[in-house]
């Protein structure tokens, strides 16, 4: 919608169309993101990369600890399957690790 088309009430929950995306949303659809917390061993992380062919990015989330500032926690991205593959496993070597129990 152009700034010059008449506007209706309820135009601004008309779904968007294909050509309103941006080369950047098109280039993420069908990937997944897996924040990692804080504390998790570089080498987990690393290992999971190459297992699970992901990428590491950053992502602005807000952790809430006495500092109310939003830090730049990693991501593992991916498709779905490798994402969830990923979750399981580095949840299975932390419990290894430190005794975790579901």
């Amino acid at each position: 919608m152009n700034d010059n088309d008449t506007k209706n009430i309820g135009d601004e929950f008309v779904e968007e169309d294909e050509n309103s995306k941006t080369e950047d949303e098109k280039a993420l659809e069908g990937l997944y993101d897996l924040v990692l917390p804080p504390g998790v061993p570089y080498k987990l992380i690393m290992e999971v990369m190459d297992t699970f062919n992901l990428e590491v990015t950053t992502r602005k989330c807000a952790v809430k600890t006495v500092d109310i500032e939003d830090d730049n926690l990693l991501t593992l991205r991916g498709d779905l399957d490798s994402v969830n593959n990923a979750h399981d496993y580095i949840f299975k070597k932390m419990s290894e690790k430190y005794n975790y129990q579901r």
